[in-house]
């Protein structure tokens, strides 16, 4: 009877490629850009391992992969690339993906991947949303000038207050994507290949069609909002837009000066202003492209105002206080922390 002899385990540089041509493109299909930050996070620790252990990325083993080389990783873009602590996290899932995946190709490395399965994503304070009231966010988008430019910008502050989009979702808008008759709306392509239609302001329509009789060589498949050369705008260039916008809007406004107001801002600002004039949180969430609700309630958490309101609500007991004397000297230092 011949022995049976068992398979080879693969090695780590194809695991690698594995990960990223079969499971992350052809079973998972995920989308470009969340390939391009799995391929980012792995690329950066790969050079982290090679600095650290002394061997290529392809000499590599999944035993190499030990919980203090990724604790001493996670330091390293904390302390050293001064990466934030959700960035941070971002890395840590990608870097556990590909282990997962691994660790089903490998039964052999169960327990080593198992055993760096074990570091914890580390918990981050919440910042409160910042959004502008109406008049600042109006301010900010101004009104349309007569040059090119200048109606561009208005046009893409407009489109981003009416719908409330992310820049990768605004900026990738073609002409096709734009409905005027009917009921108007805008197709957005957002995150995770989620797509979802959000109505159109009157005023936002007759924008967009004084924009493109402006501009009559548009066909269905151009941006949009195109640069100068013809091309989709960038992050960048839409953060430099603003940036503009912002400074002129301050002279109006002056705490916009004192302010971070990114185009992200814009976006609470829409949901901020759509939870203050009643709209419920589950058609807020639609609208916005949330995938859970919890992303959502963190607008009721960030609006003051809305808590004033509901507080006015209840009645003062008008209890009267006595303040707490500790008894001991150690209940009074720890009193005293």
């Amino acid at each position: 009877m011949s022995e049976v002899i068992a398979p080879r385990p693969p090695s780590f540089a194809s695991l690698v490629q594995q990960f990223f041509t079969e499971y992350l493109v052809s079973q998972r299909a995920l989308s470009p850009r969340t390939i391009a930050s799995y391929r980012d996070a792995l690329m950066l620790f790969l050079d982290f391992a090679h600095k650290r252990l002394g061997k290529q990325p392809t000499a590599l083993l999944l035993a190499d992969i030990e919980p203090d080389l990724i604790l001493a990783f996670l330091d390293y873009l904390e302390a050293e690339r001064h990466n934030t602590v959700r960035s941070r996290n971002l890395r840590l899932t990608a870097l556990r993906a590909f282990l997962k995946f691994a660790a089903r190709r490998d039964v052999s490395s169960f327990y080593v991947v198992e055993r760096a399965l074990g570091v914890p994503m580390k918990r981050f304070d919440r910042p409160i949303l910042g959004f502008m009231s109406r008049d600042e966010m109006l301010e900010v988008m101004g009104q349309p000038g007569d040059t090119w430019t200048s109606q561009r910008d208005h046009l893409l502050l407009a489109m981003l207050y009416n719908t409330g989009a992310r820049v990768s979702e605004i900026i990738g808008v073609r002409v096709a994507d734009v409905v005027l008759d009917g009921a108007p709306c805008v197709h957005l392509h957002g995150k995770g290949r989620k797509q979802r239609s959000t109505p159109l302001w009157k005023s936002t329509v007759l924008e967009i069609r004084a924009w493109l009789r402006r501009n009559p060589e548009m066909v269905a498949q151009t941006a949009l909002l195109p640069n100068r050369n013809d091309q989709p705008m960038t992050r960048s260039n839409v953060t430099q837009r603003l940036d503009i916008a912002v400074a002129r809007a301050a002279k109006v406004h002056v705490g916009l000066a004192k302010r971070s107001i990114s185009p992200h801002t814009i976006r609470h600002t829409t949901a901020m202003h759509l939870l203050q004039s009643g709209v419920a949180f589950s058609v807020i969430a639609l609208w916005l492209g949330h995938e859970s609700m919890s992303t959502t309630h963190q607008y009721v958490e960030a609006d003051l105002a809305m808590k004033e309101k509901a507080l006015a609500c209840l009645q003062d007991p008008d209890t009267k206080m006595h303040r707490f004397v500790p008894p001991d000297a150690l209940m009074q230092f720890l009193q005293a922390l």
